[in-house]
C-alpha cells in the first residue's frame, strides 16, 4: 500500500512546460515501478510513462516522446514528469501511479494518486 499526492497542474498555452511531482508515502518506495497516466474528458485513462525502481530505465508513450521526462528521487520519495512544448491535446487529469512491475495496463497498477488537472490552450 502507498498513498500518492500530485501536484504541479495547471494552464499552460501551446507550447509551454509544466512539472508534476508525486509524493510518496512508506518506507519502500524504491520497491515500486513508477508511472504516469492520464485521461481526457470523454477518453480512457491511458499510459504516459513508467520509470523503473532504480531509475535507470524509463518507457514513455508514442505521443509523449521527445517532450515529455519522467525522473525519480528516491531518497525523497518523489517522482517527477516534466511536461515540454505542451499540445492542446494533451490536456487531461493527470494521474500517478505504482506497481510492482512495469505494465501499460492501467487496471494492473496498485496505487494511484487523486490526479491533477493540466490544461493546454491554443
Amino acid at each position: 500500500q502507498v498513498q500518492l499526492v500530485e501536484s504541479g497542474g495547471g494552464l499552460v498555452q501551446a507550447g509551454g512546460s509544466l512539472r508534476l511531482s508525486c509524493a510518496a508515502s512508506g518506507r519502500t518506495f524504491s520497491s515500486y515501478v513508477m508511472g504516469w497516466f492520464r485521461q481526457a474528458p470523454g477518453k480512457e485513462r491511458e499510459f504516459v510513462a513508467a520509470i523503473r525502481r532504480s531509475g535507470d530505465s524509463t518507457y514513455y508513450a508514442d505521443s509523449v516522446k521527445g517532450r515529455f521526462t519522467i525522473s525519480r528521487d528516491n531518497a525523497k520519495n518523489t517522482v517527477y514528469l516534466q511536461m515540454n512544448s505542451l499540445k492542446p491535446e494533451d490536456t487531461a487529469v493527470y494521474y500517478c501511479a505504482a506497481h510492482i512491475i512495469y505494465t501499460v495496463v492501467t487496471t494492473l497498477w496498485s496505487s494511484w494518486g487523486q490526479g491533477t488537472q493540466v490544461t493546454v490552450s491554443s
